[in-house]
C-alpha cells in the first residue's frame, strides 16, 4: 500500500491505537490522520460524516471504543454498550458511504463464548453463552463484526475484523475503576513494593487462564495485513491476535513480581469473580498470512512497568 495512502486512525490515543500509530509512523505512512475527542464527536453521526467527507480517507483502522475491565463493565453496561454501538455505527456507515477502501475493526476475544472450546478458533464466535461480566459490551463488539461480514456480503467491502487478546504495553491505563487485569497487578505489586507490604490480594482464585499481547505487536500486526495485496488482505472476514500461549492469572502476577523484583505472596479474595476459566486463541489464520507475535511476556513487562514508573506510578 502507498505510503502517502490516507488512514484514518480512530482511537489513537488509547492502548491499541497508540501502537498502531506507532507502528504506521516507523512503518513509513505519511498522511495518517488523528482526532482528538474534543475535535470529532464519534457519538454524533452528523459530526462523523461532516469528517469523512472532508477528509475523504482511503483506509480506517477503528480503534474508538469504551474499554474496561470486569468492575467498570459490571457497573456501566449501558454506557459499554450504547457508546459502543454509536461508535462502531456512525464510523462504519460513513466509512461505506464515502467509499473507504479498507476498514480494520478492532473487536475483542472477550466476546466469544464463556467456555469455548481452546484455543479458541474464529468460527466459534456466537456458538454459546458469553461472559456475565461484560455481556453488554460484548452485544455491542458483536454487533460491529454482523456490520462488517454485512457489507463484505452485501457490497463486496474490503473490511475486516480483527480479534486481539488481552493487550499490555505503553499507554495502559491504570485507572482502579477501569484497568484491566495487567495493568491492575502492575499497579498493586508496584504499590505493595514501595510501602513494603509482603501480601498482595488477587480477584478470585487465580486459576483462570489469560494470553496477553503486547500492544506494539498488534501494531505491527495491523502493518503487515496493510501491506498485503487485496485478495490476500480479504481472504478472512476475521483474524484472531494473540501469542498462542497462555498462563494462569497467578503465574503472571508471579511474572510481574519477579520483573519488579520483589518477594511479595499473593492472598485470594474468592468473592470477586474469575471471569471466563481460560481464553486462549487459536492463531493459526494470522499466521497462514506471514504474521506471528515477536515480544516476549518478560520483555513486555519489563517495557510496560518503566512506562508506568514514567508517566502513571503517581
Amino acid at each position: 500500500m502507498d505510503k502517502q495512502t490516507r488512514i484514518y486512525l480512530a482511537g489513537h490515543l488509547g492502548l491499541a491505537g497508540s501502537a498502531i500509530a506507532r507502528a504506521l509512523r516507523a512503518s513509513g505512512y505519511q498522511n495518517i490522520i488523528t482526532k482528538n475527542h474534543q475535535d470529532l464527536e464519534l457519538l454524533d453521526q452528523v459530526a462523523t460524516d461532516n469528517f469523512f467527507k472532508a477528509y475523504q480517507p482511503q483506509v480506517v483502522i477503528l480503534c474508538a471504543a469504551k474499554v474496561g475491565g470486569i468492575l467498570a463493565n459490571s457497573t456501566y453496561p449501558y454506557d459499554f454498550c450504547y457508546q459502543n454501538l454509536s461508535i462502531q455505527n456512525n464510523v462504519i456507515s460513513s466509512a461505506h458511504k464515502y467509499n473507504v477502501q479498507r476498514f480494520i475493526f478492532l473487536a475483542s476475544s472477550c466476546i466469544y463464548p464463556k467456555l469455548a472450546s481452546q484455543p479458541i478458533r474464529e468460527e466459534y464466535l456466537l456458538t454459546g453463552t458469553l461472559e456475565e461480566t461484560n455481556h453488554a459490551y460484548a452485544i455491542a463488539k458483536l454487533a460491529g463484526v454482523e456490520l462488517i461480514n454485512s457489507l463484505r456480503k452485501q457490497h463486496n467491502r474490503s473490511y475486516i475484523t480483527l480479534m486481539p487478546t488481552n493487550l499490555y504495553g505503553i499507554g495502559d491505563s491504570y485507572d482502579t475503576n477501569h484497568s484491566h487485569v495487567f495493568a491492575a497487578l502492575i499497579k498493586k505489586i508496584h504499590q505493595a513494593k514501595i510501602s513494603n507490604q509482603p501480601t498482595v490480594t488477587l480477584w478470585g482464585t487465580g486459576k483462570p487462564r489469560r494470553e496477553f499481547l503486547f500492544s506494539d505487536d498488534l501494531g505491527d500486526a495491523v502493518c503487515h495485513l496493510l501491506q498485503l495485496d487485496e485478495p490476500t488482505f480479504t481472504s478472512f472476514d476475521m483474524l484472531n491476535v494473540g501469542v498462542g500461549r497462555d498462563g494462569t492469572i497467578l503465574e503472571l502476577a508471579q511474572t510481574i513480581a519477579q520483573i519488579l523484583q520483589t518477594n511479595v505472596t499473593f492472598t485470594f479474595d474468592t468473592s470477586k469473580p474469575d471471569g471466563t476459566p481460560q481464553k486462549l486463541l487459536d492463531v493459526s489464520r494470522l499466521k497462514s498470512l506471514g504474521w506471528s507475535a515477536k515480544t516476549p511476556l518478560e520483555t513486555g513487562v519489563s517495557i510496560a512497568y518503566q512506562d508506568f514508573l514514567q508517566n502513571h506510578s503517581t
